[in-house]
């Protein structure tokens, strides 16, 4: 029996004249059901052991990651300097914190 011939006898029981067996749909239900658990625990177990052995899922880089550029780190400087000096001028008292809770 071909495929072509069984969907064909699937969907000639569809049709609205068509004796009705709810066991056999529940029993096609829950085998479609099993298959695609299956399938989904086999691709995960398969995924965690390839990630496990350091493998890589899907394509890798292809180009090596760009180097790091300081001058990033020397625009930041001095915005932490002056953050450090305004945290410094509450800590040592010059600016005073007003509590709104009190």
């Amino acid at each position: 029996m071909t495929i072509s011939t069984l969907s064909n006898s699937f969907l000639k029981q569809l049709h609205v004249g068509a004796r009705q067996d709810p066991v056999r749909d529940w029993i096609a239900v829950l085998i479609c059901a099993t298959i695609v658990l299956a399938g989904v625990i086999v691709w995960n177990v398969w995924v965690f052991d390839t990630v496990a052995r350091g493998g890589i899922i899907g394509s890798g880089e292809s180009s090596p990651p760009p180097a790091f550029n300081s001058s990033f780190l020397e625009t930041i400087h001095p915005i932490v300097e002056k953050r450090a000096a305004e945290s410094l001028k509450y800590e040592t008292g010059i600016y005073r914190y007003a509590d709104p809770s009190q």
